[in-house]
């Protein structure tokens, strides 16, 4: 389970690796090109249920801490659905990853 660490927050929300992995190039892929955007997740009821929203800019430090060392294959198709939820108005969400077999008929 990495970690994700925005600003200087006390807060930091957890993650499974692979999804991490995944937001990480998207994010850092909007971030590089100057485009600021927002980022939402739910807490899950194990954390009380409700949701977060914060503005990603490129000024603001972040972090990713993966708990694994072995970095994952990644999902293009992932990647890309990531970009396009953070470039709508409702801004990034974690999306679940599509199947191997989505991936391969796209190609």
């Amino acid at each position: 389970m990495g970690k994700f660490i925005y600003n200087s927050s006390p807060r930091e929300i957890d993650i499974d690796d692979r999804t991490l992995a995944h937001l990480r190039v998207a994010i850092l892929n909007k971030l590089r090109r100057s485009e600021s955007f927002a980022m939402t997740w739910e807490h899950g009821v194990e954390n009380g249920s409700g949701r977060t929203t914060i503005w990603l800019h490129e000024s603001i430090p972040l972090q990713f801490v993966f708990s694994g060392n072995r970095p994952p294959v990644l999902n293009r198709l992932w990647i890309e659905q990531m970009l396009l939820s953070a470039n709508s108005t409702a801004g990034l969400h974690f999306v679940p990853e599509p199947a191997e077999s989505a991936q391969l008929e796209d190609e």
